[in-house]
């Protein structure tokens, strides 16, 4: 039996704090900067700070320039971190409970039934992020969800390296799709809709009142100056980020409320 006098797991005294609970309940839906931040959780701009620092020196969330405007940033929830400080605060607790052999990072397996949900993604060139994004949640759910994804700005071609990357990593091949203008969609319905850009989710369209926007702040794996070899390394890597985020985003879709009509 543990010691009364225990120290606390250290998620339990980060997530503990009702501020810093909040702060991370909402992270949870998406990239946020600090003022929405503050608008969310009705708390000036001093104390949303504080605790985003301590959270971010927890190693819970971390914080990304935004490309749109350098002098913001996007803060985002660490879901791996999160689930492996979660599942050694159990461990502290009880040795039952702790994380099974799967390992605690591993996402959640998607569900085996689907509602009647359509998705888009969205990006500036729609060459490579949001592309990425809508193959792999049509993977993820064999073709169930509805799912599409267009640019404020679409490039000529999907970008090579894209197509070679989910290729390659994933076994899904994109080499025939063009991109498309957000445009082009206006007057469609979407249950959410998630930006992977800053920039284009200043100017992405509503669909609607009872569309979910959600923001994935990820930067530009294509960025100009950059090598080949860095561009590839670049996708990789976004595509990875991008995967992760939606093997989290399943169990969410599986219950919105379309998922008990």
């Amino acid at each position: 039996m543990a010691s009364s006098d225990q120290a606390l797991p250290a998620f339990v005294r980060l997530a503990g704090h009702p501020l810093r609970w909040r702060l991370l309940t909402e992270l949870a839906a998406g990239d946020l900067r600090v003022r929405e931040l503050m608008t969310l959780v009705e708390a000036p701009q001093n104390l949303v700070s504080y605790h985003l620092r301590l959270l971010r020196d927890g190693g819970l969330i971390t914080a990304t320039r935004s490309s749109r405007d350098g002098r913001d940033s996007y803060y985002r929830l660490d879901l791996d971190r999160c689930a492996q400080a979660l599942a050694g605060a159990g461990a502290a607790l009880h040795p039952a409970l702790h994380p099974d052999l799967r390992g605690v990072s591993e996402p959640p397996e998607p569900p085996s039934r689907w509602p009647r949900l359509s998705v888009l993604f969205a990006c500036t060139g729609n060459s490579a992020r949001s592309p990425i994004a809508e193959a792999l949640l049509r993977h993820h759910t064999a073709g169930r969800v509805t799912v599409t994804s267009a640019g404020s700005r679409p490039a000529a071609r999907m970008h090579p390296h894209a197509v070679r990357v989910l290729r390659e990593q994933y076994g899904i091949d994109i080499a025939d799709r063009r991109p498309r203008h957000l445009d082009t969609l206006r007057g469609h319905r979407f249950d959410h809709v998630i930006t992977l850009c800053d920039k284009v989710r200043e100017v992405c369209p509503e669909f609607g009142d009872h569309v979910r926007r959600i923001h994935w702040s990820t930067p530009d794996p294509a960025a100009a100056g950059r090598s080949e070899q860095d561009v590839h390394a670049a996708l990789v890597r976004a595509a990875a980020d991008i995967d992760t985020r939606i093997r989290y985003l399943l169990p969410v879709l599986a219950h919105t409320p379309e998922a008990h009509s």
